[in-house]
């Protein structure tokens, strides 16, 4: 049955690629939705909580082409959603993918119920959407796989047409240019941070009169409905041309329901769930009033000293890239003007996860292969996925920082990339390169505003000194126009001209946030992101009954610390502890010792640092002896040790780099203690950034990384200890065994004398004396409760030519184990001989796949020239022909391989 599935799926791909040439518009199914059915199906299913009896697996494979192109061109930004239409019509939901860059889509493991009618619905900017109906057949075998095939043809939207739409923004951007004053225009370029309370937005007069002044166009950490009403109502009603304010915010992981910080969400390797959790962020955002967020980060970190590595989706760029689209994706949408969709802002431009030593804010200097190769990559994805606006980094790029930078802002991102949103600073980092050395205040407020800077992030550098550059002939008023231009089609874009109160909405912000479905969201979120980093003797999951556990560990029943850094509008006293998440789940049937055994750290120095701002950070009466005391007394008690420990929120995020990576002394201190008992000790890890655990890994029976996994950590964690879900999480940044082996990443190049860790004793190597040269956990790592094994892999060819062929792969994947379980299926490619050197393998493709115990299926994956492409030694993007490696499997290391030739 396998092998006719695979021919079935090869044929229908043969068939679609045949009949490209035929061109014939694609129609709608007539389909039966109302308005609000219609809403609802834009929410996402939930399908780890989905019963799995009675449902059926659908593969459908097609390919999205242009209509006015006669199919010459394939669609690849678009959605393509498989919606779930209960017989009831009620809990209308949706599976969210994306085509390849070829337009290719290939959705396989879709389940669907027997009592459910499923669509398909195709949508892309300024494309007609398209519904076709899937049919199904009435019964089959529960074995049998349904395979269904379209080549969907999509023509343009006259109702979406951006000509006309381009045509009315110009017509009104340039009527208020006309209007405006050289003041007003340079107070639009002006960014404020406003602070409000429970009565309102916080207005001095110094303010009220600068907005009086026309010299504001926009406000950061100023939201709540009521708050952003008083500022716009301001503005509406004391400015000469009434031009409404833009409200931004940190909105990184969550705004009310917070999620897992971004590294964690990148470790579900699941795209649709990280567009998900920007949609929701993005409707509880709208409901309090703001329109702009400063996401995604999309910084390539290969250095876990540096605290902002939490923000961002680790050390591969290709995976970035997927991510910084997501994202992009989830707040945007497919039209800015809508009430639930804000701007987003990606960031930062450019290079600022290399920051020398992992200290923030650092010196940045790579060579610009590495550069085009490595890091600019996700910062092109946003770009591409329509991201309006961007933030410049603190760093400088050869020599200039990156606010001053005209290569950066003007050649690069606007002549190359063509991008046509707005580009903010970040916080005062116009008046910073006075620090850096660049000139006075009015001399770099000129060299920002000349390479590239619309808008000033709170330093009021333009405000105070474009006027005078002016007069002195430094800058011209069509560089402000410019810039003010901008800012101006970003506000229209956002529907703020015609409606400046659109985001202002009471109701929406009592039914929209922090709501019971987005708390289940985040309790999902929050268990798909933990790893599983060791497992010995298989002791997760733990026993739901006839069990005592010590539950011990700073973090055990800690509340202030889960959201993590960069928590936005989170409130801490609305999060569940682990204490509260066991309790919950299985209080009832186990017995639960709660001791505390350690402070968080002792280091009174750090310890004042962390509480410069809030006590976040609670010291313990007791000595550190009498809490161990404490600890050993349960854990005698106990069948098993749950050890929670970690960072602070305060230990990681932005100038929070450290450089020792280890958990605090006190900790280990305690972990030690713990060990000596002879129980097997399970860690649960809270933290920002990976860890060194060389010791921890040789002496805990478990681990598992669990991350600041938000409002739902207790739950989550719950859940996940005692098997209700199988961790499927895998890393995006690699776990050193030690700080001296840092930079490390997977994707690294050979010497002319690459280490061989076989053969110890060859000295004359790239290699360290005292430690190998391989991380703790690379690239890709993560165990699983269940076991999976690899088949051979299996090419349709080994000799290929020319841009037009494909090379198809499969291996057949089995769940050996158990449990019912995800597996990551990696696909990396090297290129051993090249023009310049290559990485020795790079990701190029994955898929996340369910299987339940003792299930096997085949997984294919195609690769065309696209996926051979680097940049040469004259930044061209391109592909050589030649040798190339395939590799598969769980993780960046443990993979096989296969060898192909692909000639030009």
């Amino acid at each position: 049955m396998k092998i006719f599935i695979c021919l079935t799926i090869l044929l229908q791909i043969f068939v679609l690629q045949v009949r490209t040439n035929e061109c014939e518009l694609t129609l709608n199914d007539e389909i039966q939705l109302t308005v609000n059915e219609l809403i609802q199906s834009q929410q996402l299913c939930n399908t780890s909580n989905s019963p799995m009896t009675n449902t059926r697996r659908i593969s459908i494979a097609g390919r999205l082409l242009d209509y006015t192109t006669r199919c010459q061109k394939s669609i690849s930004n678009a959605n393509v959603e498989i919606i779930h239409i209960p017989s009831n019509r009620q809990l209308i939901c949706s599976d969210l993918h994306h085509p390849n860059s070829h337009g290719y889509f290939n959705l396989t493991n879709v389940m669907s119920h027997f009592n459910e009618e499923v669509l398909l619905r195709v949508t892309s900017p300024g494309y007609k959407i398209i519904y076709k109906k899937i049919c199904l057949p009435l019964s089959y075998e529960r074995s049998e796989e349904i395979i269904v095939s379209y080549k969907i043809v999509l023509t343009i939207d006259t109702k979406q047409s951006h000509s006309q739409h381009d045509e009315r923004m110009k017509s009104i951007v340039d009527t208020l240019l006309f209007q405006m004053t050289l003041d007003e225009k340079i107070g639009q370029l002006n960014l404020l941070s406003v602070y409000s309370n429970a009565d309102g937005a916080i207005i001095s007069d110094n303010l009220r009169e600068k907005i009086h002044r026309g010299e504001l166009g926009a406000v950061l950490y100023t939201y709540t409905p009521k708050a952003v009403r008083q500022l716009q109502e301001l503005v509406i009603n004391s400015t000469r041309l009434k031009i409404p304010l833009i409200f931004g915010f940190d909105v990184i992981h969550g705004h009310k329901t917070i999620f897992p910080i971004p590294l964690a969400l990148s470790a579900t390797w699941n795209m649709t769930l990280i567009e998900q959790s920007a949609r929701i962020a993005a409707r509880e955002a709208t409901a309090d009033g703001l329109n702009w967020v400063y996401s995604p980060m999309v910084d390539i970190a290969r250095d876990p000293r540096w605290g902002r590595i939490l923000e961002g989706a680790g050390e591969d760029p290709w995976l970035g890239s997927q991510v910084a689209a997501a994202m992009v994706r989830g707040y945007q949408g497919n039209d800015l003007s809508l009430v639930d969709t804000v701007m987003s802002c990606f960031k930062h431009f450019g290079l600022y996860g290399a920051a020398e030593g992992g200290r923030d804010y650092d010196t940045v200097d790579m060579s610009p292969l590495r550069m085009y190769e490595y890091y600019l990559p996700p910062y092109h994805a946003a770009v591409e996925a329509g991201a309006g606006s961007v933030m410049t980094s603190f760093n400088e790029i050869n020599g200039i920082p990156s606010t001053g930078n005209q290569w950066l802002l003007n050649d690069l991102l606007r002549n190359q990339w063509n991008f046509t949103g707005f580009v903010v600073s970040d916080y005062a980092a116009v008046s910073e390169m006075v620090a850096h050395g660049l000139g006075n205040l009015q001399e770099v407020s000129a060299r920002a505003i000349t390479a590239g800077v619309d808008m000033d992030m709170v330093g009021e550098a333009f405000l105070t000194t474009l006027n005078k550059s002016i007069e002195e002939g430094k800058i011209t008023e069509q560089t402000i126009d410019q810039a003010c231009c901008r800012v101006l089609e970003a506000k229209y874009k956002l529907g703020l001209f015609d409606d400046p109160f659109h985001y202002v909405n009471e109701s929406r912000a009592q039914t929209d946030i922090f709501t019971k479905e987005n708390r289940l969201a985040a309790r999902d979120f929050a268990r798909r992101s933990f790893i599983l980093l060791k497992n010995d003797k298989q002791i997760l999951p733990l026993s739901r009954s006839n069990l005592t556990i010590t539950l011990v560990g700073p973090l055990a029943d800690d509340h202030r610390n889960l959201l993590g850094a960069w928590s936005g509008a989170g409130d801490w006293k609305q999060t569940v502890s682990v204490l509260e998440g066991i309790n919950q789940l299985v209080g009832n049937n186990i017995q639960v010792l709660h001791v505390k055994g350690a402070n968080f750290l002792e280091d009174l120095n750090m310890l004042k640092l962390l509480n410069t701002y809030s006590v976040n950070v609670i010291l313990d009466n007791r000595t550190a002896t009498e809490m161990i005391d404490e600890a050993i007394q349960a854990a005698q008690k106990s069948d098993v040790i749950v050890a929670v420990v970690g960072e602070t929120q305060g230990m990681s995020g932005e100038a929070k780099s450290r450089a020792d990576i280890g958990l605090p002394v006190c900790q280990k201190v305690l972990l030690q203690a713990l060990f000596n008992t002879g129980k097997p000790v399970v860690i649960v890890l809270m933290n920002g950034r990976p860890l060194t655990l060389t010791w921890e890994d040789q002496y805990a029976t478990a681990i598992l990384e669990t991350w600041f996994a938000g409002t739902e950590t207790g739950n989550a964690i719950a859940e996940v200890l005692f098997g209700y879900y199988n961790p499927a999480g895998k890393l995006t940044a690699t776990f050193p065994r030690s700080v001296g082996q840092i930079p490390i990443n997977y994707n690294h190049k050979n010497t002319g004398r690459p280490y061989n860790s076989s053969n110890y004793f060859d000295k004359d190597m790239t290699r360290y004396i005292d430690i190998p040269n391989d991380p703790l956990y690379p690239f890709g790592y993560g165990l699983s409760y269940t076991t999976f094994t690899f088949g051979p892999i299996n090419v349709d060819k080994t000799e290929l030519h020319g841009d037009s062929d494909r090379l198809t792969i499969r291996v057949v994947l089995n769940n050996t184990g158990a449990y019912d379980g995800e597996e990551v299926v990696q696909l990396y490619i090297g290129d051993p001989v090249a023009s310049v050197t290559r990485a020795v393998r790079e990701l190029k493709n994955f898929q996340k796949v369910f299987l339940r115990t003792q299930e096997r299926k085949e997984i294919s994956f195609f690769i065309t020239t696209d996926d051979l492409k680097f940049f040469d030694s004259h930044l061209n993007y391109i592909w050589e022909e030649g040798v190339f490696n395939i590799y598969i499997g769980p993780d960046s290391v443990n993979t096989q391989s296969v060898q192909i030739i692909w000639f030009k």
